[in-house]
């Protein structure tokens, strides 16, 4: 007798039912969910790829590989390949000092100058404030240039604190929060001054070894490790090429390390499992505080929600390699994403909160648009922002309704209903505010889709746009050329099509517009490039965009 046939869809539906109304999902129904998930990535089965890992607690729910370890060698992506994890480093550096000061060896509130008592101003500096990213000292990766040529240098961490020890400070210690690598290598060298180790070294010896967490290593650069994925990126002519050339030596405390998914799994068992450092520390690295908290940040881990659970997360970007490792304590739930390339085109941050979320129960729903009137529309239009530095246009293009932040391209947004939106491929949602007599008084984004979000008032109408010009011969080629800063390059050039154009290394190339004979606006950026007037050549320009301006001088 033949067995009756379930359609694919209908299973899938099936399986799906079993993450309804706060049921956690099953083994299956999480398999079916993330290949579904995956599947709508359009990942190239030919180019770099993804390992993913989903768990509840020791329990494997989901595990898998897409794409190539190596190209140039035809070798397949599995499941356990090792790759770079960049910044989620940082909380095993910040848990390796933790662990010294539950040891008595250190305390929190500890001057850098203590254990570097050569470094400008570390009676100053706390190791608290290396942690959470509000010590104020230079950040290393964002000196002009340094990310070409000086990254390539294998340092010493007392020759790689020397790049930056001289440098003037962003701000006076815990006055303010800013993302910082040079924070993490000090940290290191600090743990380095206490132990007599290397900081992987005692990281290995104090928490790896003794909880038996293998497949996290330091990429020592005269050692092979099995395993390894080779890391992709794009070139100058948007082609996929070999990740640019770095020395692991200099990422050090702030994202030197590499792993697979299922030991990242286990870290975070044995770390949110109140198996690696004392509860009364790992309170604190998990909670913000001071100028941190509102930027959610504790010590090497960032804090949200997905779907009401609260989210203990960080990713990390890194030559050839994204990752993003996540937590919810509440179930327990991990999810774990490594990429084998940093170019664009994979939403890692989205696919791994819609994991995280149909793990719980709680899958998040695709946006389904409704018709709006053109008139309400129409009346949402307008510059919305916290200040006048940092605002969003909103407007209507060809009746969908927009938003375009300083500085970014437009967006499309999909309308909900009740003056609310939705961003394509993204959890965000618009939802705005009108007054008694219906006219749209404010902006409200949750990042997060969820919760009261960020209220951001109308601050007027929308400018009037400038009319384009038509340049005479002359006035173009005086603009034409390379144009570079030592942060960055650009290069203006008319293409076969007449267009006029703009590129920066590694970017697509832009099409401008002439405002006047001196002033360009870029097409579907909110951007310009102001050259200097002098007579002929302009000997160089000024991008603004946004908030920020660039001085640039021409090449040639």
């Amino acid at each position: 007798m033949r067995k009756p046939q379930i359609s694919t869809a209908l299973l899938l539906a099936l399986l799906a039912a079993a993450a309804q109304a706060g049921q956690p999902a099953t083994p299956a129904a999480m398999a079916a969910y993330a290949d579904k998930l995956l599947d709508e990535q359009k990942i190239n089965r030919e180019g770099p790829g993804i390992t993913v890992l989903v768990a509840r607690g020791d329990q494997l729910l989901y595990k898998s590989a897409r794409g190539m370890a190596s190209i140039e060698l035809g070798v397949p992506m599995q499941p356990d390949q090792l790759m770079r994890i960049g910044s989620v480093t940082k909380q095993f550096a910040a848990a390796t000092l933790l662990k010294q000061i539950d040891e008595g060896k250190a305390r929190l509130d500890d001057p850098l100058s203590k254990f570097l008592p050569d470094y400008p101003n570390g009676g100053q500096i706390t190791l608290l404030q290396l942690l959470n990213h509000t010590s104020g000292v230079k950040s290393y990766t964002g000196i002009p240039g340094y990310m070409s040529n000086p990254i390539r240098r294998a340092l010493s961490t007392g020759e790689l604190i020397k790049e930056f020890k001289d440098l003037p400070a962003d701000f006076a210690p815990g006055q303010a929060w800013a993302y910082n690598n040079s924070g993490y290598v000090l940290l290191g060298a600090v743990v380095e001054a206490i132990s007599g180790k290397t900081w992987h070294q005692q990281l290995t010896d104090s928490l790896l070894a003794p909880q038996q967490l293998g497949s996290v290593f330091f990429q020592a650069e005269d050692r092979l490790f099995k395993g390894m994925a080779q890391g992709y990126t794009l070139n100058d002519k948007r082609e996929l090429a070999p990740a640019g050339l770095l020395s692991m030596t200099q990422p050090h405390a702030a994202g030197a390390l590499i792993g697979n998914t299922e030991a990242l799994w286990r870290w975070n068992l044995a770390l949110h499992g109140g198996k690696l450092i004392s509860a009364a520390n790992y309170q604190r690295m998990v909670t913000p505080e001071g100028p941190a908290k509102p930027r959610n940040y504790g010590f090497g881990i960032g804090t949200g929600t997905v779907r009401g659970q609260a989210l203990l997360s960080h990713g990390g970007g890194i030559h050839g390699f994204v990752s993003t490792l996540n937590y919810l304590p509440q179930t327990q739930t991990t999810v774990v994403i490594l990429r084998n390339s940093d170019g664009p085109g994979f939403s890692m941050d989205l696919v791994a909160r819609k994991l995280a979320a149909f793990a719980i129960g709680e899958p998040i729903a695709e946006p389904v648009a409704v018709a709006v009137a053109a008139e309400q529309l129409k009346a949402l239009e307008g510059v919305y922002g916290p200040d006048e530095r940092q605002t969003r246009s909103v407007r209507v293009v060809d009746g969908v309704l927009t938003s375009q932040r300083s500085g970014g391209s437009p967006v499309k947004l999909i309308a909900l209903g009740g003056d609310r939106f939705a961003v394509p491929q993204a959890l965000t949602l618009f939802q705005f505010d009108r007054d008694a007599g219906g006219k749209a008084v404010a902006l409200r984004v949750m990042a997060d889709g969820e919760g009261e979000g960020d209220r951001s008032p109308r601050r007027g109408d929308l400018p009037a746009e400038s009319a384009a010009i038509s340049l005479t011969p002359a006035q173009l080629q005086a603009l034409l050329g390379e144009y570079s800063s030592p942060q960055f390059s650009i290069k203006l050039f008319v293409d076969d099509k007449g267009l006029l154009l703009s590129q920066a290394p590694g970017q697509p190339a832009i099409e401008m517009k002439a405002v006047s004979p001196r002033l360009l606006r870029t097409v579907g950026v909110d951007a310009t490039l102001e050259f200097s007037d002098e007579e002929g050549r302009a000997a160089s320009l000024t991008l603004k965009q946004g908030p920020a301006q660039l001085k640039l001088l021409r090449k040639n």
